[in-house]
This record gives C-alpha cells, sequence and structure tokens, in this order.
C-alpha cells in the first residue's frame, strides 16, 4: 500500500513550473575530463541526455561516452570485475538488477543525504526520495511500467481492439506477431495470471518448478508467433514498421511512437508492471572517476533535473518533490499527466514488480527460460 502511495504521488500536482537552472557548479576537484555512461538507448536515453547530461556538458565541458548495454549490465560488470577492468562509470538499472549488484559487492554503496542533492525546501534526499531507494546501493530517477502497444489499423482484427493482457494469448482473435522481451521477469507473471493464477497466488506459484513450468507452458502457446526483443526500442520500431501487431515495452518508448512518431498505435495499461529505474556506480572505481560521478549524479538527481526529465518522456520522477514540477511536455506541448503510469486512468490493473523475488530467483529462472527458448 505504501508502494502505491508513492506511485500515485509521482502523477499528482501536475502544474507547470519554468525550470530554474542554476548557471553555476561546486568545482570538481581531481575528477575524470570523461565518463561512460550506461542506459537503455532510444527515446529514455535522449530524456537524459536533454535533462541529466547536455546541461552538464555545458557546465563542465565533460565528455559523455554512451553504452546502449542495461539490459546486460549483470552479466557484464560480473565478467569485467573477474577480469579487474571495470570500464563503465556510471550504470542505468532497474530495481531487481540493483539489488542483485548491490548484494554481490559490484555496486557502491552511497549516502543519499551526503551524496544526493536535498529537495529545494531543505527536505533531506533520503526522505525526499522515500521508498524508492530500494537499496544502500540504488540511486532512483523514474517510476515506469512494462505494458503492451498495439497496432490500431489490423485489418485481420475486425474492429476489435485488446482490453486485456489476456488477449496477447489470445491468437485466435487476435492474429499477428508478437514482440516479448527476451528474459523472464514480466513474462512470467503475465503467462501465469493468464492461465487463472491470482494476482495475491502468483509470487507464491512462481516460487515453485510447476509454476514457472507453468508459465512456460503458457507461453509455448504463442511462441511461433513472438519476435524476442533485448533493447527497448525494438518494440516501437516493430510496430512502426507493422512488423509485429502487439508488443512489450516500456510504457515512454510507446509515448514516443505514438505522440512523437504519430504512428497508429495505441496503449494498453491492463496489469502494467510498474517498476523503478536508477543508477548504480560500479565498485571500485579509481578516485578520479569516482568523483567525477558523485559530481554529476548529484546535479542530475535534484528536483529540477528530475522533473526535467518528464518533459520529454513519460515516466514519473522518483522524488516527491520533482512531481509539482512536471506540465507539458518540452517540444509538443502536450499534458504530460494523461500518459503517466501512475496516472489513476491508467491503474485499473497495476502489478508492482516484486523486486525482492526477482533479485533471489533472477539467475535460476533465467535460466530456465533461456534453456525453453532454445528449444
Amino acid at each position: 500500500m505504501k508502494l502505491r502511495l508513492l506511485l500515485l504521488a509521482a502523477a499528482s500536482g501536475f502544474t507547470f513550473a519554468a525550470p530554474v537552472q542554476s548557471d553555476e557548479l561546486p568545482a570538481c576537484d581531481n575528477c575524470a575530463s570523461e565518463m561512460t555512461v550506461v542506459s537503455w538507448g532510444g527515446a529514455y536515453q535522449n530524456s537524459q541526455v536533454k535533462a541529466y547530461s547536455d546541461p552538464y556538458a555545458a557546465m563542465t565541458g565533460v565528455k559523455f561516452i554512451y553504452d546502449e548495454s542495461s539490459n546486460e549490465a549483470v552479466a557484464k560488470l560480473r565478467a569485467m570485475n573477474e577480469a579487474g577492468n571495470v570500464t563503465w562509470d556510471l550504470v542505468d538499472v532497474e530495481g531487481p538488477d540493483a539489488v542483485r549488484l548491490c548484494d554481490e559487492g559490484l555496486a557502491m554503496e552511497i549516502n543519499a543525504d551526503e551524496d544526493l542533492a536535498a529537495a529545494p525546501d531543505g527536505t533531506p534526499a533520503s526522505k525526499d526520495f522515500g521508498e524508492s531507494l530500494i537499496s544502500g546501493c540504488f540511486i532512483p530517477q523514474i517510476v515506469f511500467s512494462t505494458t503492451f502497444g498495439y497496432r490500431t489499423d489490423v485489418a485481420a482484427w475486425n474492429g476489435a481492439t485488446p482490453t486485456s493482457v489476456c488477449d496477447v494469448f489470445d491468437l485466435e482473435k487476435f492474429p499477428g506477431k508478437r514482440a516479448l522481451e527476451k528474459r523472464p521477469k514480466k513474462n512470467i507473471e503475465w503467462a501465469l495470471l493468464c492461465d487463472g493464477v491470482s494476482k495475491a497466488e502468483l509470487y507464491n506459484v512462481m516460487e515453485t518448478d510447476e509454476g514457472i513450468d507453468r508459465a512456460l507452458a503458457k507461453l509455448d502457446t504463442i511462441k511461433d508467433d513472438v519476435i524476442w526483443w533485448s533493447a527497448g526500442a525494438d518494440t516501437p520500431q516493430l510496430l512502426a514498421d507493422g512488423e509485429i501487431v502487439i508488443g512489450s515495452t516500456y510504457n515512454g518508448r510507446l509515448f514516443s511512437v505514438i505522440e512523437e512518431q504519430k504512428q497508429p498505435v495505441a496503449m494498453l495499461w491492463d496489469y502494467q508492471v510498474f517498476d523503478f529505474d536508477g543508477w548504480i556506480i560500479p565498485a571500485g572505481l579509481p578516485e578520479d572517476r569516482l568523483n567525477r560521478v558523485k559530481h554529476f549524479l548529484k546535479f542530475a538527481t535534484d528536483t529540477q533535473r528530475l522533473a526535467d526529465q518528464a518533459k520529454y518522456i513519460s515516466y514519473g520522477p522518483a522524488r516527491a518533490s520533482s512531481a509539482p514540477l512536471v506540465g507539458k511536455h518540452e517540444e509538443l506541448g502536450i499534458d504530460m499527466a494523461p500518459h503517466m503510469p501512475t496516472d489513476p486512468a491508467n491503474m485499473g490493473n497495476i502489478l508492482v514488480n516484486n523486486i525482492e523475488w526477482w533479485a533471489n530467483y533472477a539467475d535460476d529462472v533465467d535460466a530456465k527460460f533461456q534453456a525453453w527458448l532454445a528449444k
């Protein structure tokens, strides 16, 4: 319930206020002159560049190198650490991956009230971010959801439109290619919900081998019609090109293809899966690189910068003081509130990602999922 209230708060108070950008930053002593930042590419990364990186680079002259490997962050950081050569400075990850990296000692712990800026009214960062600080290593940015987009011009559907996530599994009523992420998280939940498991029992069922087998059996019913994606930009492109009729991705990616590209695509909000996304700092960075990362993060996660990001993509800022500063899209001029996953109209059925469950079981379930994919 507390998390649900936090998510709702992210959508409240959408009265536009002009940005109050600082023309000065404290000096950064013994700081590297460039940063390698790992993110997800596409519309989301573009929003980070516009809200965070470009303003910071203009003030400091720092060079940013972006790597679009967030989907493989856990495996790649493990390999870098084993090789003793961590080349990344800052990594954008979802909540469960942040917990895993922290537990394995691959991410650095932070002190929110020392390392992050307070709210404009002096509220400490730890209180302003609240429950979005899901791990001692996690620096929150956004509340987002994974949901489905679908083509609105599919002749074979005879005028019908999907209204339930379970329509994804209905090849008779909604024929055509689908797109699903090439990992188990969220696919397992949706499959079990559409196989009759109640929301209340979902993660209990998933803790058994029989539960995972049941989910994979449900996914088997559409496997031949699925295109598997790894990058968040894949599904929007597949939808725009007409290669699929429905597919999962992050709600902000769908906002881009619908509102910015004006493609014949609509959003299916049913059983959207809420999650937090944010930064982790790889453990063991040399001093000059760590100093630069901390200097950037204090800027990039302050109240105004998180509000600025929401002007470019439909994700709710993770700190409470940012919500009242979000209003219209910077370029389109449209009100952003109806496009947020946290808007009450979009929350008829929601599922909050069980971060602890996936942190504990992800490796085993992923191994089983990848073996199933290879069959």
